[in-house]
C-alpha cells in the first residue's frame, strides 16, 4: 500500500480525530488543523487555526501546500448554530454557512492544483444526516445539504482528473460534542436513539472508516456519492 498525505480539518476531536488515528495506524501522513492545536498526543501535525477567517485560512493553506504533497482532504469542520426557525438570526446564519463552506472551498482550491497535477487526490466531504430535516437546524442542515452539492459538482468537474470526490453523511454519533449537549440517560439522548434503527449511537471509529475507504485505492470507481452512515436513520424507523 502506497503512503498518502491527508489533511482533516477539524481534526483534534471526534470524526476527525477517529479518522487521523486510523490513517496514521495505516502508515499515512496526517495534517490536521484546529482552533487548537495543543495537543502532544495529536498522530501527525495539528495545525492551529480558525477556518472562519478567511485571509488567515488562506495564508495557512499556501504554507502548508508549500510543504506538503497532499493526496487527500476531508472537509470536516463544522459549525451548528440550533435556533428554531423564528429565531434564526442572519449573523448565525453566515458564519455557519462560512465555517462550513467556506473553508471547504477554500481547502479545496488550495490543494487541488497539487492533486491535479499528480493525477490522484480524494476529497470527502462531511455532511450529515440532519439533510433530510430536522428542527432547529436551519442553517446547519442547509450548509451539509451545500457540501453534498459541492460533492456531485466537484466530481463531475474532477471526473477525468484522476481525482475523486464523495461525501459521508454520518447519523447520531457519539463524540465530545454530541455528549455534551445529550448526557447519557438525557431526554435528548433518547430522542436520537429513537430515530436510528439499530437502537444505539454511531461510534466515531465506525464513521471513519467509512472516510478511510473513500480514501483509499480501491474507491477510484466511487465519485460524486452521499454515504449514509446512520444505523439505518436515513431509511425510516424500524417497526421492532
Amino acid at each position: 500500500m502506497k503512503t498518502r498525505t491527508f489533511l482533516i480539518t477539524g481534526a483534534s476531536k471526534g470524526i476527525g480525530r477517529a479518522l487521523a488515528n486510523q490513517l496514521s495506524h495505516a502508515g499515512h501522513q496526517v495534517v490536521g488543523i484546529a482552533r487548537n492545536s495543543d495537543d502532544p498526543y495529536f498522530p501527525g501535525t495539528l495545525v492551529s487555526l480558525d477556518l472562519g477567517d478567511r485571509e488567515q485560512t488562506e495564508k495557512t493553506l499556501a504554507g502548508l501546500v508549500s510543504r506538503y504533497a497532499f493526496d487527500g482532504l476531508i472537509n470536516n469542520v463544522g459549525l451548528v448554530r440550533p435556533q428554531a426557525l423564528g429565531d434564526v438570526q442572519l449573523d448565525d446564519f453566515d458564519e455557519v454557512m462560512r465555517i462550513n463552506l467556506h473553508s471547504a472551498l477554500q481547502a479545496t482550491q488550495a490543494l487541488l492544483p497539487g492533486m491535479r497535477n499528480r493525477g490522484w487526490g480524494r476529497i470527502v466531504n462531511i455532511s450529515s444526516l440532519t439533510i433530510l430535516g430536522i428542527p432547529h437546524r436551519t442553517a446547519y442542515a442547509a450548509a451539509k445539504a451545500a457540501l453534498v452539492s459541492f460533492t456531485r459538482s466537484w466530481a463531475l468537474e474532477l471526473a477525468t482528473s484522476g481525482i475523486t470526490v464523495n461525501a459521508v453523511a454520518p447519523g447520531p454519533t457519539e463524540t465530545e460534542l454530541f455528549r455534551a449537549g445529550n448526557p447519557l440517560g438525557s431526554d435528548g439522548e433518547a430522542r436520537y436513539l429513537a430515530s436510528v434503527p439499530m437502537g444505539r449511537l454511531g461510534q466515531p471509529d465506525e464513521i471513519a472508516a467509512a472516510i478511510d475507504f473513500l480514501l483509499s485505492e480501491q474507491s477510484g470507481f466511487i465519485t460524486g456519492q452521499t454515504l449514509f452512515v446512520d444505523g439505518g436513520a436515513s431509511i425510516g424507523k424500524s417497526t421492532f
